[in-house]
């Protein structure tokens, strides 16, 4: 029996149809990663899955019990599958221990000299120790990640859920709470995974789902769907996924090594010189004006530049994602030169403020 069964799953918010008839199955140590655009659909599934989000239509058994059924204990079943958020979902009013210790003594019965010794054995291998009886508050996000992880695993869940579980860290941040999925990886957990973290995902799925059109649009093996997609829109989602990153956690930065990785990343991919030059000024332009005015005078910056490439059409896309200050360049009262360069050389630009963080999308 799957430990995880999906069938005819549905989810609609009013007109907008976000899931429709979705059918899955994920069997005991499988490690499957589900990627797609914006919107698709893949972190509304992964909630319903334990009904965080109610589904309009479908049926759901995790270890056998159905948890769409009527009458079914709810909470019972979700007990066989943990989740991990993107905000970390910590008790602010509790110390780490408390945080692990708090759902299995209440609801697994179990003694807090137990659980307690459990929860000091996961703080150790996430190397996490020395915070016991931390305020989650005065901790990293990295650190509150695993943690949240912990917290999880304190359940002993068959089932793992991570939704997006690095999109809201600080760059430098992302590879200490990867590490610890990497970890759970090779001990054969069962886990469904939501990443836009391309590499990571291609080295840990044993099974690619990619999703588009209400559902899932293709599946397969990480080299069926990364090197050999077959459907054209995972195929143009594909192509759009050679992408070169870079970043900064500190000023100074070793600016050379940015601009020397966005050329070679440039001829990798065929791009003439007047496309590859457009890119590092474009990037040395807005990097240099992000940092002025969001991180200054402090030393410590948190931002992370990526660049997409599609071979199809020969469009380049830059996404800088910078905390600090909340600032928008492009609507900037004294707008410098090098602002109006940046305009004058792309096709699109777009701003928003999300978590507290500055994002920016430049069509090149």
């Amino acid at each position: 029996m799957s430990l995880l069964k999906v069938e005819g799953l549905s989810k609609s918010f009013g007109t907008l149809k976000v899931l429709q008839n979705v059918d899955l199955s994920v069997e005991s140590g499988e490690r499957i990663v589900i990627i797609g655009g914006s919107g698709c659909g893949k972190s509304v599934f992964l909630r319903s899955l334990v009904l965080l989000e109610k589904p309009d239509a479908g049926h759901i058994w995790i270890d056998g019990d159905e948890i769409t059924a009527k009458g079914a204990d709810i909470n019972q079943i979700r007990r066989h599958a943990g989740m991990v958020f993107q905000k970390f979902c910590l008790f602010s009013e509790m110390d780490v221990m408390d945080n692990l210790c708090l759902a299995p003594v209440h609801l697994k019965g179990m003694t807090r000299k137990d659980a307690e010794k459990k929860a000091m054995d996961l703080l150790w291998q996430v190397g996490l120790s020395d915070r016991a009886h931390a305020d989650p508050r005065h901790l990293s996000g990295g650190q509150q990640q695993r943690i949240a992880i912990c917290r999880c695993l304190m359940m002993e869940p068959r089932l793992l859920l991570f939704d997006e579980p690095t999109s809201a860290l600080d760059p430098t941040m992302v590879g200490e709470v990867l590490a610890v999925i990497r970890m759970l990886a090779k001990r054969d957990m069962t886990m469904l995974i939501v990443t836009h973290e391309m590499h990571f995902a291609q080295e840990v799925a044993t099974r690619v789902l990619f999703f588009a059109d209400h559902g899932i649009y293709e599946q397969g093996t990480p080299d069926e769907i990364f090197m050999h997609p077959r459907r054209e829109k995972t195929v143009d989602f594909i192509r759009k996924m050679k992408y070169f990153e870079f970043a900064i956690a500190h000023y100074p930065f070793d600016f050379m090594a940015m601009q020397g990785g966005i050329q070679t990343f440039g001829e990798k991919y065929g791009m003439d010189i007047r496309e590859i030059q457009h890119m590092q000024i474009t990037c040395e332009e807005l990097v240099m004006e992000m940092i002025g005015k969001c991180n200054m005078p402090s030393e410590h910056v948190d931002m992370r530049l990526s660049i997409s490439y599609a071979e199809s059409d020969h469009t380049a896309t830059l996404d800088l994602i910078c905390g600090g200050t909340a600032y928008n360049p492009f609507e900037a009262d004294d707008e410098n030169l090098g602002v109006m360069l940046v305009k004058k050389m792309v096709k699109h630009w777009d701003y928003r403020l999300e978590n507290s963080r500055n994002h920016i999308h430049v069509l090149l």
